[in-house]
């Protein structure tokens, strides 16, 4: 992106942008929202050049990858769901894969797992397959040229972006483990030792030259030539399990989307190693048995409710999910009767103690094929993207390879490292997701698009560990069953409940009359300022305009359109 074209974005910032959701009015050819603007910039820009959707998702995921890089990058994996403008789902799988040495016992220490082995450093670390999707992404479904896109990321990464607020935070949260890599520690501290602070400039020249490197030599440069060599020597030097073979051998994946029904609506979800996907249709199936309109948007009842849903979903998930390459994964779990005898264990007036898993249909027949962000795009003609990246917790595993400025993903953690023991989320896994060679781990990433007389309407995400799945829930209910509009389905307080540990996770914002209600139920609640970060982009009304937001809990995000 040359100078004047930032120049430019950066007027349609100023001017459509500012920081604040997007609602529906002349923003008819397309829509972008992101948690940081100068990444929803480079999704506008690409659409203004005559790219579609899909451009637009990945200008945008290119873009996070330089100035919200304590989420997601290069250096690790997303799902993508396209709705293209001919009918066609497609669910391109960037997941992660772990390498070839990898074993069910590698976090094991004198009989326990050590968690810090799973998350800091060269064993934390899966193969990345951002790269991949991205590549394959525009290749098969874009209309602008890959280089443009590396380039105009490139570009931002060596002149350099104001640190907000949020960035400032989330460095100096993991200062103390960023410091034991010299190559983070260069890029990411200052001389004194400090981190970046909120307004000043931090530009990153090795992370520009490897995204230049890839606009000339494509994902080739990263996976069998230069970047593989130096992780893998990396990797040797520092007494990790990566090779140049295991990048060499990294293959996207396409998955068959998963289908469910809602109240009338089609809810297209991604399938294994997403959770999500099978628990958000999971969890309104078995809602669909409640009348949660009647019960009252936000009331202890409602609220009581999908909990209890939430709860037993979830249970589920710690026994029967994981990559469906290597585990059986029961189809079941969103089967409509399975869903209606779940419903029946709820009480409406109490808290349920559930004990664990339960078992759906023909479970071992009917089985699928073998810190986090979710940007959203649409066009006119029809194409709609919902993209869930990460690189899992907060800079991923602290570390970069030097002279690459690629910051490398912690997701071995999303393994069960010892079956029953909770990862950095508190989630506890099952034997379906242990550690075994390149099998991809389990992830709550649940990028969704919703579909109303077969014309796509909806698509959401959302970022934060297991909560993924729940705001992205919350949101569909809030828009089908109450109605309301993106901008403020999205503001409307939260909960979550994911089983273990057995606790309602609600937002301050909920009334405490209904809290204390919640709690008199037998809940046991965890008061949060905050719960995620969510994004959306809608046509729920008729005519051609779009509808976008980010999440108010998010000051960096935007959402815009032409």
């Amino acid at each position: 992106m040359t100078p004047s074209c930032l120049w430019i974005v950066g007027l349609i910032g100023l001017l459509i942008l500012a920081n604040e959701p997007c609602v529906a009015g002349d923003n008819e050819k397309g829509m972008v929202a992101t948690v940081h603007s100068l990444a929803t910039m480079a999704g506008v820009e690409a659409l203004q050049e005559g790219g579609n959707a899909i451009d637009a998702a990945v200008a945008a995921g290119l873009f996070l990858g330089v100035v919200d890089s304590h989420n997601s990058g290069m250096g690790g994996g997303c799902f993508m769901l396209i709705r293209l403008a001919s009918g066609e789902i497609v669910a391109l799988d960037g997941r992660e894969t772990s390498p070839a040495k990898a074993h069910r016992d590698m976090y094991v220490r004198n009989g326990h797992a050590i968690p810090e082995l799973s998350r800091t450093g060269p064993l934390a670390v899966a193969i990345p397959g951002q790269v991949a999707a991205f590549h394959e992404a525009i290749e098969r479904y874009g209309k602008l040229p890959w280089k443009r896109h590396c380039l105009a990321a490139a570009d931002v990464a060596e002149k350099g972006f104001a640190v907000t607020k949020n960035y400032e935070s989330r460095l100096s949260s993991v200062r103390a483990d960023l410091s034991k890599f010299a190559a983070a520690r260069s890029i990411f501290m200052k001389e004194d030792g400090s981190t970046w602070q909120a307004g000043e400039q931090l530009s990153q020249p090795d992370l520009g030259q490897t995204l230049r490197a890839l606009a000339r030599e494509g994902p080739a440069w990263f996976y069998k030539g230069p970047f593989a060599q130096r992780t893998a020597e990396w990797m040797k030097e520092n007494g990790g399990l990566i090779t140049a073979a295991d990048f060499s051998g990294y293959k996207v994946k396409h998955r068959e989307p998963l289908q469910t029904k809602y109240r009338g609506y089609t809810i297209l979800g991604f399938p294994p190693p997403s959770s999500g996907g099978v628990h958000v249709g999971q969890i309104l199936n078995i809602l669909e048995s409640f009348d949660l309109k009647a019960m009252g948007q936000g009331s202890a009842d409602f609220i009581h409710v999908v909990a209890e849903a939430m709860k037993l979903a979830f249970a589920d998930r710690a026994f029967w999910l994981g990559d469906p390459d290597f585990a059986k994964v029961p189809r079941g779990l969103i089967d409509k009767a399975y869903a209606t005898s779940l419903a029946q264990r709820i009480d409406l007036k109490k808290a349920t103690n559930v004990r664990g898993h339960s078992t759906p249909p023909n479970a071992s027949e009917d089985v699928f094929e073998k810190h986090t962000t979710h940007y959203s795009t649409a066009d006119a003609e029809g194409n709609w993207v919902a993209c869930t990246a990460t690189i899992n917790t907060t800079y991923g595993s602290k570390v970069v390879i030097p002279t690459t400025g690629v910051v490398l993903n912690n997701e071995m953690d999303d393994f069960s490292a010892e079956p029953g023991m909770p990862n950095a989320f508190g989630l506890v896994g099952g034997e379906a997701n242990a550690v075994a060679p390149g099998k991809r781990p389990l992830s709550s990433m649940s990028p969704t698009i919703l579909l109303r007389g077969g014309k796509p309407v909806l698509s959401v995400g959302a970022a934060g560990g297991p909560t993924i799945i729940t705001q992205t829930l919350l949101t569909i209910i809030q828009i089908v069953d109450f109605g309301e509009s993106v901008q403020t389905a999205l503001a409307q307080p939260r909960f979550h409940q994911q089983w273990l540990p057995n606790e309602l996770r609600i937002e301050r914002s909920v009334p405490e009359t209904v809290r204390e209600e919640l709690a008199r139920r037998g809940h046991t609640l965890k008061v949060v300022d905050s719960l995620g970060a969510c994004q959306a982009v809608g046509k729920l009304k008729d005519g051609p305009a779009f509808e976008g937001s980010h999440d108010p809990r998010v000051s960096d995000g935007a959402a815009g359109g032409l």
